[in-house]
């Protein structure tokens, strides 16, 4: 599949990773998508697919890239249909919509074939929250083409807000089949003006305001407040993971890395379905809210140890061998 240049958001706070190439590629529908490339400057020890959340355009990675780079992995970043500067699915770009998961396995599922051929394996899936979700629900499809995961807070149980589930999902269905899917769930949020204390999605506020600067100097890249759309596809995405004999046939090591203090998503379901994969295994972090990759250098460090644990089963590191060492 034929791919055309894209463009990236730099800003002084938050370059763009040496190399980094934007393209378009084309989802499975024709729909057009984004995705971009990083390759280390010596022979890659495989790849990382890394796949955002709810809302997340891929320039809020950077720092991630550049981790992963400094450990000798080359890194495939990609928009979800919906967010950054793939397509919308609506007219009105802030409203975060989506219509079901299929779509969204389709897309990734090209988005792998469209890159695959300059993408050096063992491939390592990388994600968070959506992402994590999305990429359970790749893998319990029978995607075989990864030799690990790794998920960063995965929303495999959704925080209803004080709704109750049976509730919740029985008003989300019927909504989105009576006119209403684009709708909004609660009242429309402008996210240029979202506050560090408000969100309570990080300790850091260095890099929450990174964050924030991205998104002011192209709010093309932003998105708002979820519809009913997105919350029938959230809530059944998670029911059909419970329910699914799928996660049972996961053949890959996947470590679900939670936050102890989340408040998007349920830590109990992300420890339940990690018990169900045969190679599965939970981590916490300590005193972390829901955005562990750009959470306080500390928290960060127990995601990135847990990293490592899992991909160094994978693509082993080099060994440092002492030119002073003799036989």
């Amino acid at each position: 599949m034929a791919t055309e240049p894209a463009r990236l958001v730099s800003i002084p706070e938050a370059p763009v990773p040496d190399h980094g190439a934007p393209e378009w590629f084309r989802g499975a529908d024709g729909a057009t998508l984004r995705a971009a490339t990083f390759f280390p400057k010596a022979a890659a020890r495989g790849s990382v697919v890394l796949s955002p959340g709810r809302s997340e355009p891929l320039e809020k990675y950077f720092e991630v890239v550049e981790d992963l780079l400094a450990r000798g992995f080359a890194v495939l970043l990609h928009d979800w249909r919906g967010q950054g500067l793939s397509v919308r699915e609506l007219p009105d770009r802030l409203r975060g919509h989506a219509r079901g998961f299929k779509t969204f396995l389709s897309d990734h599922d090209a988005l792998l074939t469209a890159f695959e051929p300059r993408m050096p394996k063992p491939w390592i899936a990388v994600s968070h929250s959506m992402g994590g979700c999305l990429t359970t629900l790749v893998l319990a499809h029978g995607e075989t083409r990864f030799a690990a995961a790794v998920l960063s807070a995965p929303m495999l149980g959704l925080n209803t807000a004080g709704v109750p589930p049976w509730l919740a999902k029985p008003l989300a269905w019927t909504l989105s089949r009576v006119g209403l899917a684009g709708e909004y769930v609660q009242t429309p949020y402008d996210p240029l003006v979202q506050t560090f204390q408000g969100d309570g999605l990080t300790h850091d506020e260095v890099r929450y305001d990174r964050y924030q600067a991205q998104l002011r100097a192209d709010p093309a890249i932003a998105l708002g407040g979820m519809t009913w759309g997105w919350a029938d596809f959230a809530i059944s995405a998670c029911d059909w993971l419970r329910a699914s004999k799928g996660v049972e046939k996961i053949a890959i090591p996947v470590t679900i890395v939670g936050a102890e203090l989340d408040n998007r998503v349920l830590n109990a379901d992300a420890r339940a379905i990690a018990s169900r994969i045969p190679q599965g295994r939970y981590v916490e972090v300590p005193g972390a809210f829901h955005e562990i990759l750009i959470e306080t250098d500390a928290r960060r460090a127990v995601f990135w140890k847990a990293f490592d644990e899992t991909a160094d089963q994978i693509a082993p590191r080099e060994p440092l061998i002492s030119p002073n060492v003799s036989d």
